[in-house]
């Protein structure tokens, strides 16, 4: 069964500032509002604790070779709100947090066409599994959808990944 590889049991909360410490790989896409992929990637990221909350190194890897390196300030401001910076994020980030789910509503600089563009992200976190995130992004201009981002995030810290094993084969 696929639980005795990795822990499948779905979580009822979702703690980033636990969840995003270590390291994680995600793979990802983009696809326009006409469902034409346009871009696929995938990401190493690595996440630190820091006094206020979480810092993020994002690597992405695009399908045309493209690189690009991502750094994230996140604040924890309460119990449920999150803020995050980066640099082309214009102003900052906003996230609210309920049960499993984190919705981010910012401003990005979207590189496109040999240019940064200014668009709206609307997005979605998930925790699937102690290991799995979801992810649902909807890129806008000026109201209209542009297109989606969908990732899929995946522990690779050795110690969660120990951990999951373990209660995976005790639960046997």
């Amino acid at each position: 069964l696929a639980s005795q590889n990795f822990d499948m049991e779905l979580s009822d909360t979702f703690v980033p500032e636990n969840y995003f410490v270590g390291d994680i790989e995600a793979t990802g896409v983009f696809i326009d509002r006409f469902g034409v992929v346009r871009r696929r990637f995938n990401v190493s990221i690595t996440g630190k604790k820091t006094t206020t909350g979480f810092a993020l190194d994002e690597y992405f890897l695009f399908d045309d070779g493209e690189q690009e390196l991502r750094r994230w300030e996140i604040q924890k401001l309460g119990q449920n709100t999150y803020v995050g910076m980066c640099d082309d994020v214009c102003g900052h980030a906003v996230g609210k947090l309920i049960d499993t789910h984190l919705s981010w509503h910012y401003y990005f600089n979207l590189k496109m066409f040999n240019r940064k563009i200014k668009v709206k992200f609307e997005d979605v976190m998930i925790q699937q599994t102690p290991l799995i995130m979801l992810n649902n992004a909807k890129v806008k201009k000026y109201g209209l959808l542009l297109g989606e981002v969908f990732i899929t995030f995946m522990k690779t810290d050795q110690a969660i990944v120990s951990q999951s094993l373990m209660r995976a084969a005790n639960s046997d």
